[in-house]
C-alpha cells in the first residue's frame, strides 16, 4: 500500500486550497518499523511524497541524531505488548526542520492478517467552530443528561435545560436553592449527603436510588453520581450531579407520584424550616422520607428554645404513611410546642401528648374505620432538655428508641431512659431519667427507620451507628451525613428523622445568683446587684430594663410568695435572662389596671419592656422569668 485513503470529512482536493483547515496525518507502519501506508495529510505534514517514505524505515522520520538499529530497538521496547502508544517526538520534515507533533498509534490486524500500527496526528488550523469556552457550554447546557452544579454550600448555581425540563423549572427559579429545596423526592436528602462527602473527601460518590424527574414512574429513573469540581491547586470548590438518562420517554403523571409529591409537600411545611439560635446546643439534622411506593410517613424532629438558656429537643413517628400520617404529625408537633411553651417537665409533657393522642382516635376511628392508628394511636416520641447552666440533660420516651451519646473521650454509650408506652395506650404512666453530661458531648435522636435495614441485622447497624458518631468530624452535618451513608445501602423502607445536638455550657461567668431575704428593703439592694454585674459583663445598655424587671419581679416574690428567694441573671450569647425563684406555688397573672388601682402595672410594664416573659413550675416552688434580647454593634 502506498497510499492511506483520505480520513473522513477531509478531501484531497481541497487539502491544499484551504492550507488554513484543520486535518490529520496518518500513517501505517508494519511491526518490522517499515512504512506501509502514507496519508495526503501526511504528506502535507512532512513534505515527502509516499513515493519517498513507503517501504522505508520510519525511524528516518525521526529528528533525532540516534543510530537506526537503536531506534528500531528503542520504538520496539516501548510498543511491546501493548495496543495502543501515545507522546510527543521529535520529527525531521522533508526541507530539514524538526517538528515537536504528538502521536497516537493503535495497534491492529487488518483484513491480510498482518499485524501493523496505525499513526495519527492531528495538525490544528485556523478555527472553523466556536471557540472552546463556548463549546463547554454548549455541551453543558445541551447534554441530554442532567446536569446541575452545586457551590460548596450545596446551593445550586448552574442548572442545565435537561434539568429544567425534568423538573418544571428554569435555572433562575433554582439558583441559590439546595437539592431537598428545589427537588421534594425521597433521594434528594440522600444525594445531598454524598455531595458532602464528595466536597469533603474529594472523592466522587455515586447514588444507588434514583432521581426521577417530573411524571416518570420509578422503572424509569435516572441513576445518579456526584463528581467534587477541583481547581487548579486542587482544592474541591463545587459538586457536578449528573443523573444519566435510562430513557428519553416521560410518562404521564400516576396518581401515586402526585400523592407523594403532595404528602412531601405537606410534611416540609409542617418540618422545621431552619433550627432556632440558642446558646445550650449545636445541632445538625436530618429527614430522608421513605423510597417506597407505601408513601412518606409522620417522622418529625423539633428543637424548642426554653426559659433560662434550657433547649428542647423532640424526635416523633407517627404510625403509617401518607398524607394522614403527615397530618396527624403536624397536630403532634404543635402539640407539643405548646404544652413545652408551658414548661412541663418531659414525663408530663409525654402524659398530656397521650391523652390528646386518645382524644383524636376517638374522633376519628368513628368516621374512617381504621381505630388501630387513628389519630396517632402507635406513635413514638423522646422528649429531652437541656440545661446548659447545670449541664443536666432530662428525658422521657414513648415507645422511642433510646438516644446515643458520646462523651469528648470518646466514649459511646445508650442513655437508660424508661421506655414508656407508645401514644395512644392510656392509662401507663411516663418515667424520666436526668443526667449530667459533659461539655462538648453529642447526644443522638433518631427514628426507627435507621436501623432498620435490609442486610444487615439490628446489632450491626447499632455498631456501625457508634462507630459513625464517634469518628472525628469537623461538622456536625458531617456527623449526621455520615451516620446516614453509613447505615443506608439503598432508598429506606421508612422515614428517618436525625438530630444531633453537641451539649455547651454557660460558665460561672454567665450566670449570676443572689439570695434573698423576704424584706422589702432589698429590692433596692437586688437592683444594685444586677446593675453591678451588668457593668462587669459590659452591658450597660440593658441597665433600664434589667432594673425595672428586677425591681418587679422581686417585689412580687417578696409580697406574694414564699422565701427562701433567690434572683438569677444568665447571659447567653444576645440574650439576658433575669429569673426570681420562690417557694410558693402561686402564679402570678398580667391583668390591665383599672385607673384608679395602685398595683397591677407590674407585669404589663415587664411584658411590655421583655421579649418574652413567663413562669417555671419546679417541684417546690416556681420561677418567674423574664428575657431581653441585647443589641449588637
Amino acid at each position: 500500500m502506498e497510499r492511506l485513503p483520505t480520513p473522513a470529512g477531509e478531501r484531497p482536493d481541497e487539502s491544499d486550497a484551504c492550507p488554513g483547515a484543520a486535518y490529520t496525518a496518518t500513517a501505517t507502519v508494519n511491526e518490522q518499523g517499515i512504512v506501509t501506508g502514507w496519508s495526503e495529510g501526511a504528506r502535507r505534514l512532512l513534505g515527502y511524497p509516499p513515493s519517498e517514505v513507503v517501504g522505508q524505515a520510519a525511524a528516518r522520520l525521526l529528528a533525532d541524531d540516534v543510530d537506526e538499529t537503536a531506534r528500531r530497538e528503542a520504538a520496539r521496547r516501548d510498543t511491546a505488548g501493548r495496543e495502543r502508544w501515545s507522546g510527543t517526538v521529535a520529527l525531521l520534515h522533508r526541507d530539514g526542520h524538526r517538528l515537536q507533533r504528538p502521536l497516537l498509534a493503535h495497534r491492529r490486524t487488518p483484513d491480510s492478517g498482518i499485524a501493523e500500527w496505525l499513526v495519527v496526528s492531528a495538525v490544528a488550523g485556523r478555527p472553523r467552530t466556536p471557540g472552546s469556552e463556548a463549546l463547554r457550554e454548549w455541551t453543558f447546557t445541551q447534554s441530554p443528561d442532567i446536569l446541575a452544579i452545586f457551590d460548596a454550600d450545596l446551593r445550586l448555581v448552574r442548572a442545565n435545560t435537561a434539568m429544567e425540563r425534568a423538573l418544571s423549572l428554569t435555572e433562575d427559579q433554582m439558583r441559590g436553592l439546595r437539592l431537598p429545596e428545589i427537588a421534594p423526592y425521597p433521594v434528594s436528602e440522600e444525594a445531598q449527603s454524598k455531595m458532602r462527602l464528595a466536597l469533603e473527601s474529594g472523592e466522587p460518590q455515586q447514588v444507588e436510588a434514583y432521581i426521577r424527574p417530573t411524571g416518570v414512574s420509578p422503572e424509569r429513573g435516572w441513576p445518579t453520581s456526584l463528581a467534587p469540581l477541583k481547581d487548579p491547586d486542587g482544592r474541591v470548590r463545587a459538586v457536578c450531579l449528573t443523573a444519566h438518562s435510562g430513557s428519553g420517554e416521560y410518562l404521564a403523571p400516576r396518581p401515586y407520584t402526585r400523592e407523594r409529591t403532595t404528602t412531601m409537600t405537606l410534611q416540609r411545611s409542617l418540618l422545621p424550616h431552619t433550627l432556632p439560635d440558642q446558646a445550650a446546643l449545636e445541632i445538625a439534622s436530618r429527614y430522608l422520607p421513605a423510597g417506597t411506593q407505601a408513601g412518606v410517613g409522620g417522622d418529625w424532629f423539633d428543637v424548642i428554645p426554653l426559659s433560662g438558656a434550657r433547649v428542647a429537643l423532640v424526635v416523633g413517628d407517627v404510625v403509617g404513611h401518607g398524607i394522614r400520617a403527615s397530618a396527624t404529625m403536624g397536630r403532634l408537633r404543635t402539640a407539643v410546642r405548646t404544652l413545652a411553651d408551658v414548661e412541663l417537665p418531659p414525663d408530663e409533657l409525654l402524659t398530656h401528648l397521650d391523652d390528646l393522642v386518645i382524644h383524636l382516635s376517638a374522633d376519628e376511628s368513628g368516621t374512617q374505620g381504621a381505630a388501630e392508628t387513628a389519630g396517632g394511636i402507635g406513635t413514638t416520641c423522646l422528649y429531652a432538655v437541656y440545661d446548659p447552666v447545670s449541664r443536666h440533660c432530662t428525658l422521657a420516651r414513648a415507645g422511642h428508641p433510646p438516644p446515643a451519646v458520646v462523651t469528648p473521650d470518646g466514649a459511646v454509650y445508650f442513655l437508660d431512659v424508661p421506655a414508656g408506652p407508645p401514644l395512644g395506650l392510656g392509662g401507663l404512666p411516663f418515667e424520666t431519667m436526668e443526667t449530667q453530661l459533659p461539655e462538648g458531648s453529642l447526644i443522638a435522636l433518631y427514628t426507627d427507620g435507621l436501623l432498620e435495614p435490609r442486610h444487615h441485622d439490628i446489632d450491626e447497624a447499632l455498631d456501625k451507628m457508634f462507630q459513625a458518631l464517634a469518628h472525628p468530624a469537623p461538622t456536625l452535618d458531617t456527623v449526621c451525613d455520615r451516620v446516614l451513608t453509613t447505615l443506608l445501602t439503598h432508598r429506606p423502607d421508612d422515614d428517618i428523622a436525625l438530630l444531633i445536638a453537641r451539649t455547651r455550657a454557660l460558665h460561672a461567668d454567665k450566670v449570676a445568683t443572689w439570695h434573698l431575704p423576704c424584706d422589702p428593703a432589698i429590692v433596692a439592694q437586688a437592683r444594685k446587684n444586677a446593675t453591678d454585674q451588668l457593668t462587669a459583663w459590659g452591658l450597660d445598655d440593658a441597665t433600664f430594663i434589667t432594673e425595672l424587671t428586677v425591681s418587679e419581679l422581686v417585689t412580687n416574690a417578696i409580697r406574694y410568695g414564699k422565701p427562701p428567694i433567690q434572683l438569677r441573671l444568665i447571659h447567653a450569647d444576645t440574650t439576658l435572662i433575669c429569673e426570681v425563684y420562690d417557694s410558693s406555688n402561686t402564679a402570678p397573672h398580667q391583668r390591665r389596671a383599672r385607673t384608679y388601682d395602685e398595683g397591677g402595672r407590674g407585669l404589663l410594664l415587664v411584658a411590655q419592656l421583655a421579649h418574652r416573659w413567663g413562669t417555671r413550675n419546679t417541684p417546690i416552688g416556681k420561677t418567674i422569668w423574664a428575657e431581653q434580647t441585647l443589641t449588637t454593634d
